[in-house]
């Protein structure tokens, strides 16, 4: 068998709030094979952390339904997509927008896109009302060192 300098896992999970943490450590566990520095491992979890939460508070509206989260390795590229099947996002544009919240109530900051795009190198969202959204980030991970040693 031919080695490869790409690797992917995927896993599904209830969207209860305790699984956020369990996403968290998942993400940071298959990063390990990069060699990531401290930071890195910290951006992956923060923003994975933000579109799970995103995921469980806003698409389901707190009732249990799945989460997905594929991650791919290629070559030092880390991407991370959270898939949910919930109620969408009308305006991307607006929901991306800092302070942004359609649960004030909540007392939520409305920062969770902002994060993700601080901490990761590319994100986009994909998602109709409906039928739920895709948020698709990539981060360069563990430069200097050789994957899958």
């Amino acid at each position: 068998m031919e080695k490869t300098n790409t690797n992917e896992m995927m896993i599904e999970f209830d969207s209860y709030t305790c699984n956020e943490a369990f996403a968290r450590v998942a993400v940071a566990a298959f990063c390990t094979q990069l060699n990531p520095t401290l930071e890195e491992v910290a951006d992956l979890k923060t923003a994975v952390s933000e579109a799970v939460t995103n995921a469980i508070i806003h698409a389901y509206d707190e009732k249990v339904e799945k989460i997905r989260i594929i991650c791919k390795i290629v070559a030092h590229d880390m991407y991370i997509t959270v898939i949910d099947h919930g109620k969408g996002i009308p305006d991307v544009d607006k929901a991306m927008e800092p302070l942004y919240t359609t649960k004030p109530q909540l007392e939520r900051s409305g920062m969770g896109f902002a994060f993700m795009e601080a901490f990761m190198d590319e994100i986009t969202v994909v998602s109709e009302p409906g039928k739920g959204t895709q948020v698709h980030m990539k981060k360069r991970v563990g430069i200097g060192t050789s994957p899958f040693v």
